[in-house]
């Protein structure tokens, strides 16, 4: 993997919050940089995965270990997906 520098322009009380004392540090913050692109639709779990360099379920657990949920749905929202899919089924019989 190829790694290049870039120069970001942020609060000065960030700059040692930006240096990251460990690979597994690194790895999270550049994760975090993509979040925003995966949370808009912008760019899928699998190609953020594939910039970082890692698996799409790494990246997903590496989500979830900071608390960003995989899936956006919540419980009756997927209650309703199951329902409707259900009803597709028996359509198709």
């Amino acid at each position: 993997m190829t790694y290049v520098d870039v120069k970001i322009k942020v609060p000065d009380g960030m700059l040692k919050y930006l240096k990251p004392h460990d690979k597994k540090a690194e790895l999270e913050r550049n994760a975090l940089l993509l979040y925003p692109y995966i949370n808009n639709r912008i760019i899928s779990h699998g190609k953020a995965a594939e910039i970082l360099g890692i698996s799409k379920y790494d990246l997903i657990e590496l989500y979830d270990n900071m608390g960003f949920a995989y899936l956006s749905m919540d419980i009756s929202e997927a209650e309703d997906e199951v329902e409707e899919w259900d009803k597709l089924k028996r359509a198709m019989v």
